[in-house]
Formats: C-alpha cells, structure tokens, sequence
C-alpha cells in the first residue's frame, strides 16, 4: 500500500557546468577599464609634464611686460 505521504523521487540529474556568473563579467570588465583609464591619465599627465618643461626651454621673451610708458595709466 502507497502512502500519500511519500514523494516520488525525481532522477538524479548531474549539475550542468555553469559559465562564469554576471557578477565576474562585471568585475572583469571593471578591471580592464581602471586599467585603460589608468594608462590614459599616466599618458595625458605625461604628454602635459612634457609641454611644461618645453616651455621652460623657450625663453623667447623673458620681458612679459606690456610694452609703452607706464605714466599713462597713472593718470
């Protein structure tokens, strides 16, 4: 006699293989970002530094002062 009460058991079914979940995606991509991100600031403060100091080389005029005579703004 079955008892109501007894469940059928369903077949053993083997675990699928899973690919990676979205969360690792995610952090993946986050990753290669910070890291073009990193390597574009390290490239733009480069070229910057390297413009300053060129500029430091060119002295073509040391005399920044506006040329003409100076009374006239006095009066």
């Amino acid at each position: 006699m079955t008892n109501s009460l007894d469940s059928v058991r369903s077949p053993e079914v083997q675990p699928a293989m899973r690919s990676p979940s979205g969360w690792l995606k995610v952090g993946v991509i986050a990753g290669a970002s910070a890291l073009a991100g990193g390597l574009a600031a390290a490239w733009w403060y480069r070229k910057t530094l390297q413009k300053l100091q060129q500029a430091e080389l060119r002295h073509t005029n040391p005399d920044f002062r506006i040329p003409g005579d100076e009374a006239e703004d006095e009066g």
